[in-house]
C-alpha cells in the first residue's frame, strides 16, 4: 500500500474489515489474506490441476479449475479440494477430494474409466461433489 493520505476507497475498505462497531472482523472473512500469493499452495493446485489433465486426457486448452475450499457443515473435512472440468463445449465433471491440496496425492483422483461418471446434471437440482 502507497504511504500518504488514504483514499476514500480505501478508508472505507478498512473500515469494512475491522468489522461492525470497531470489533475485529475473522480473519477468515477478511480479503488481504486470500489475495497473498503463497507459492506451495500454487505449486500443489498446479500438480492436481496437471494430475486431471492427464488422468482424464485433457487437451491443453480444456479448462480445469481446482479449488482449496472450507466446509463448515458437520461431518464435512474442515478444507476439501474441488475439481472441475469441461470438455466438448459446456459439459461439465466435477468431483471433491477430502482433504487440503497440499496433502493430495495422484492416486486420489477418480480413475479414468470414472469420466463418464463425473459429468453434472445441471437438470437435476443435485448439489453434489
Amino acid at each position: 500500500m502507497t504511504e500518504g493520505p488514504l483514499s476514500e476507497y480505501q478508508r472505507a475498505f478498512e473500515a469494512w474489515q475491522s468489522g461492525p462497531n470497531g470489533t475485529a472482523m475473522p480473519e477468515a472473512f477478511r480479503i488481504g489474506p486470500a489475495l497473498k500469493s503463497d507459492p506451495e499452495r500454487s505449486a500443489a493446485l498446479d500438480r492436481v490441476r496437471a494430475w486431471t489433465r492427464a488422468r482424464f486426457a485433457l487437451p491443453d486448452d480444456a479448462a480445469i479449475l481446482v479449488a482449496q475450499i472450507a466446509c463448515s457443515l458437520p461431518g464435512c473435512p474442515p478444507l476439501e479440494t474441488a475439481v472441475a472440468f469441461w470438455t466438448e463445449g459446456p459439459t461439465r465433471h466435477q468431483f471433491k477430494l477430502f482433504k487440503p491440496v497440499a496433502e493430495v496425492v495422484e492416486n486420489d483422483l477418480p480413475p479414468s474409466w470414472m469420466k463418464p461418471a463425473l459429468v453434472v446434471d445441471e437438470e437435476s437440482g443435485l448439489e453434489c461433489c
